[in-house]
């Protein structure tokens, strides 16, 4: 292995028969003054696995891309990559992000400003792979080369680099080495955007050669589109998990509360992730109670219940489809607007990025259930006992909630006002670390890629909730982890347990709205369970 230093841009197109770098424990961001019982390695790839996909950047696959069979196929690929790589830089074929993309390769000044701000590159002990300017700077390479055909002396001033399958690969893989975080394209002076560089690149492999993780694509958006939900649930099943929840939310709290379901004319139609309906039903429970309680005129879809949207993280056609499928339902049920819930990802699709698609005879407001639960929580709508909440909280960030969409103050203001014990994350608001489960990630788990997540991505998210809790570190006080993105909630879930914090340390993780609902006076019982 090269050590880190050494590492050069044109050494990704090296022999695939090793690994540009092979990275151990002991290269990594230290957790020693924690004293932490176990803690995730990254295993290495059974002979079968190296032998068939390849994982030559750093001995890990994310994607899981076969081995190419032969010359031919190699030769193949590299065309298609570069077919690729003309469509991304044409106004024809990414009207979407053309601009932002080519200013990016543009203007970078090669400060690497950057790279401190990066989660990734400082946990794995700054490995000159994970720099986000590393995946950037190839691409700007293989661009002068061999779209503009810069001559010798271009390639002498901007650097050289040679096309082959080794370098696909490698790319390919790199572009799931980054969380899409974007804390990169905040600190930069020139505004450039090396995460919307590595986002266009996992589009190149998708839209152009079909490559793309698994859990992305087959299980994910295709599943979404033929079966109508990621989960596989169909309107029945869903109808089913909807009278288990009534049941639930009246034995939990006493309350007989009706969960509204494909209502026309709703003022909201309220729309989750699905992985709460999978995982932590909590969540929709407590929306259902606040909304209840609060006297709001709003439904659920059977056809509409999952705010998720995997497109948005790897393919442009596929981000389409499903954001207009569920504008098409949502306007079928003549609601006035759609109200997402706690899901960061769907924040971004479904407000941000649906502005460049939907036109005004597809439109429909969609705002963050943020604002919303602020006015009633602060406007006295509910009857709250903060002691009901007196243990320590703090509060993780959801990249696109807050640093995309700028929305950091009302969920603060709702915990201040709910949680005697509140404290903040160092560093929080806009300037917060990636939960290390963005873009994707939280859910992708072939091969070894899930011991990278735990051992790299959400390196740095663990110092931060140990950090927060510092004065607090023993098992008897229970301490809660507030997350409000389901996808953060799967990602901490499975860092908890990795590192052996949940029981050593009493940490718990949860949504926001089951803090509101567990502080609610008039509900028998805690809301919130400590097993």
């Amino acid at each position: 292995m090269k050590k880190k230093q050494e590492i050069k841009i044109d050494d990704i197109s090296r022999s695939p028969g090793e690994f540009l770098v092979d990275i151990a424990r002991k290269d990594l961001m230290p957790l020693a003054q924690y004293k932490l019982s176990q803690e995730t390695s990254i295993k290495p790839l059974t002979e079968s696995q190296r032998s068939s996909y390849e994982s030559s950047l750093d001995g890990v696959s994310a994607v899981g891309i076969p081995r190419p069979r032969s010359k031919e196929e190699e030769k193949h690929l590299v065309q298609s990559f570069l077919r690729g790589l003309h469509k991304l830089l044409s106004s024809d074929d990414n009207w979407t992000f053309l601009q932002p993309l080519a200013l990016s390769l543009e203007y970078c000044a090669r400060c690497l400003a950057c790279s401190e701000e990066c989660p990734i590159y400082l946990a794995s002990g700054r490995q000159e792979i994970y720099r986000p300017t590393y995946r950037s700077e190839v691409l700007r390479r293989l661009v002068t080369k061999y779209l503009k055909k810069g001559d010798i002396f271009s390639r002498f001033t901007d650097g050289d680099i040679e096309l082959n399958w080794a370098l696909i690969a490698r790319l390919a893989e790199l572009s799931y080495r980054c969380t899409l975080c974007r804390r990169c394209t905040q600190a930069c002076t020139r505004a450039v955007d090396n995460g919307l560089i590595t986002h266009e690149l996992r589009k190149l492999f998708s839209q152009e050669m079909g490559i793309a993780p698994k859990e992305l694509h087959s299980l994910g958006t295709v599943k979404h589109l033929r079966a109508g939900a990621s989960t596989g649930l169909n309107p029945k099943a869903f109808a089913g998990i909807v009278r288990f929840m009534e049941d639930d939310i009246e034995e939990k709290t006493g309350k007989k509360i009706r969960i509204h379901v494909d209502k026309e004319g709703a003022d909201i139609l309220l729309i989750h992730n699905s992985g709460e309906f999978m995982s932590w039903l909590e969540n929709p429970e407590a929306f259902a109670i606040i909304f209840e309680a609060a006297g709001l005129n709003w439904t659920l879809s059977s056809e509409l219940y999952e705010a998720t949207n995997y497109g948005v993280w790897y393919d442009d056609v596929q981000f389409a489809r499903i954001a207009l499928k569920q504008v098409e339902v949502a306007r079928k049920l003549h609601i006035k607007k759609i109200v997402i819930g706690e899901c960061g990802h769907a924040h971004k699709a479904l407000t941000v990025i649906a502005d460049r698609l939907l036109t005004p005879e597809s439109y429909i407001p969609r705002e963050s259930y943020l604002p919303l639960l602020e006015d009633i929580v602060l406007k006295g709508k509910l009857k709250l006992d903060p002691v009901k909440n007196n243990f320590p909280v703090t509060l993780h960030d959801p990249c696109n909630i807050v640093r995309l969409m700028g929305i950091v103050e009302p969920q603060r203001r709702i915990l201040r006002q709910i949680c005697p014990q509140f404290r903040e994350m160092e560093p929080h608001g806009v300037k917060n670390y990636c939960c290390g489960g963005g873009s994707g990630f939280a859910v992708m788990s072939g091969m070894n890629f899930a011991d990278w997540r735990m051992a790299i991505s959400g390196r740095m998210k663990v110092k931060q909730v140990l950090d927060a809790f510092g004065d607090v570190l023993d098992s008897e006080t229970k301490k809660y982890v507030c997350a409000p993105c389901s996808n953060c909630k799967g990602q901490l879930r499975d860092l908890l347990h990795s590192y052996g914090i949940a029981e050593k340390y009493g940490i718990i993780y949860g949504g926001l709205v089951e803090l509101v609902a567990n502080a609610m006076a008039d509900i028998k019982g805690p809301f919130i369970k400590w097993e």
